[in-house]
């Protein structure tokens, strides 16, 4: 999601994107949960957050909305899913320190959490200057939709999901990422797991089917 992100936005920047990660067909939900998670999610509004379609639910959260932040997601699968999606997706240079800062101090955990963070602030300078642009600003909108999502697992303390996300290519055609996003439940709200090394790429790979993933209503 994350490499897919900074490839389609408009800032110049390069990310590696190594092989999709290994995914489990045990983690394929039962069918009443299945159905029960598409009832839900099809009550889905969307919010664009600086070109990034983003799903947002009045029953799963985010509830609290403020600064480019999001928080306040509710302890179920769906709450999950959003907190993913949300604290990933803010928890990247793009969108300038005043984001990327607090969400990743406040919203990530885990033992590479402070390899993120000085990660995003290494890709930020250096996107920033080579754009010219002034401090603290944000480096530019994203054109990247939310497509789907696949469970690997979910209790109602940590949840991994598969998140699928679409943007343009340089040459107009649809390219897709897969980036595995880790969370857990800790101070009452969701939080994710930094990726392996402080880098998504290490936890992204490029995407050619849909097959096997949960596509988002609207």
């Amino acid at each position: 999601m994350l490499v897919l992100l900074t490839a389609c936005s408009s800032a110049p920047t390069t990310v590696a994107i190594p092989a999709s990660a290994a995914t489990s067909s045990s983690s394929t939900p039962a069918p009443d949960r299945l159905q029960a998670s598409q009832a839900r999610l099809s009550r889905l509004t969307w919010q664009d957050f600086h070109g990034v379609r983003l799903p947002l639910s009045d029953v799963d959260g985010p509830r609290n909305l403020d600064h480019d932040r999001a928080a306040g997601f509710a302890r179920t699968r769906q709450g999950a899913l959003l907190a993913a999606l949300h604290i990933a997706v803010r928890a990247n240079a793009q969108w300038g320190p005043e984001v990327f800062e607090p969400t990743i101090a406040e919203q990530v955990t885990g033992p590479d959490a402070d390899k993120l963070l000085e990660e995003t602030r290494t890709q930020y300078e250096q996107s920033r200057r080579e754009a010219g642009l002034p401090k603290g600003s944000a480096l530019g909108v994203a054109y990247v939709a939310e497509e789907a999502y696949r469970w690997q697992s979910y209790t109602p303390d940590a949840a991994t999901v598969d998140l699928v996300s679409a943007g343009p290519s340089p040459a107009g055609t649809t390219v897709r990422a897969v980036t595995r996003v880790q969370v857990v439940w800790r101070g009452g709200d969701w939080r994710v797991v930094a990726p392996l090394g402080g880098d998504w790429g290490n936890a992204a790979g490029p995407l050619t089917s849909l097959d096997g993933y949960t596509t988002f209503e609207g």
